[in-house]
């Protein structure tokens, strides 16, 4: 593919660029959350061995059971599973409320809007002002907030991983928590580079917070073995990753 390919990674078009560092940050659920989590994932598991000899046809069906796992895997009161209360919240709690009291900017990613409201619902607890931006967040609206969130109105940022990964320029930001993994790892990093762009004059620090044995840990496993065969073949390239379908083999990796 070399002739006919001409790669050029943000390194070095813009080497000026500040640094960029990434944390994994895994989170053990509350023991009321595990048995409802142990509980679904047993069930799940074995509708998806149902499934997955049939990817083709039955694509749809196990993307929507695995969503409900994922979803749990954040808070078990976003499926039905009762009331007990969520790690990833507390530990967004703790820093956010230490990154805003350091004067930094920070960005929140979620794919699941229902999460990132429950979210935006402790940074009311905390008394910081805030920002929300999602699907339904349009015109003029959209654009007050961006520039709200530039011109230092408030100091966090509330973003759907799907209305905020494109087209917007963030880099008075220099904080970045994802709350869930997504299976793209591109649409991670597009969301990371509304921080992280030519302007940025500050390093930017990402956070992905992962609930520890969980479906979550599995999609950041599939995450690095997608990526690397990206690289290997075309280098980081948005199209390569967003042609890759997730395949049966997949599916079995995130069941084991």
């Amino acid at each position: 593919l070399r002739p006919f390919v001409l790669r050029r990674t943000k390194e070095q078009v813009v080497p000026e660029l500040p640094a960029k560092t990434e944390q994994v940050l895994e989170v053990e659920l509350e023991p009321g959350h595990r048995k409802a989590y142990d509980r679904r994932f047993q069930r799940v598991r074995q509708e998806v061995l149902g499934l997955v000899d049939d990817v083709d046809s039955n694509r749809f069906q196990i993307l929507q059971s695995l969503t409900l796992l994922r979803q749990l895997a954040l808070d078990p009161s976003l499926v039905g599973e009762g009331d007990a209360p969520s790690a990833k919240l507390e530990m967004l709690r703790e820093l956010m409320g230490d990154a805003v009291s350091e004067g930094h900017k920070i960005l929140v990613f979620s794919q699941f809007t229902s999460f990132l409201a429950k979210a935006r619902d402790v940074a009311e607890e905390l008394g910081i002002e805030h920002g929300y931006l999602d699907g339904s967040t349009t015109g003029p609206k959209r654009k007050e907030l961006i520039d709200g969130f530039s011109e230092g109105d408030f100091p966090v940022f509330f973003i759907s991983l799907k209305s905020g990964g494109f087209g917007i320029n963030l880099t008075s930001a220099d904080y970045c928590i994802l709350l869930d993994p997504w299976w793209n790892p591109q649409a991670e990093a597009q969301a990371i580079d509304r921080a992280h762009r030519i302007g940025q004059t500050r390093p930017v620090y990402v956070y992905r917070l992962v609930a520890k044995d969980t479906i979550e840990s599995k999609v950041l496993a599939l995450q690095a073995k997608k990526t690397q065969l990206f690289n290997d073949v075309l280098g980081e390239t948005a199209q390569a990753a967003q042609s890759a379908a997730l395949s049966a083999d997949d599916f079995l990796a995130l069941m084991e």
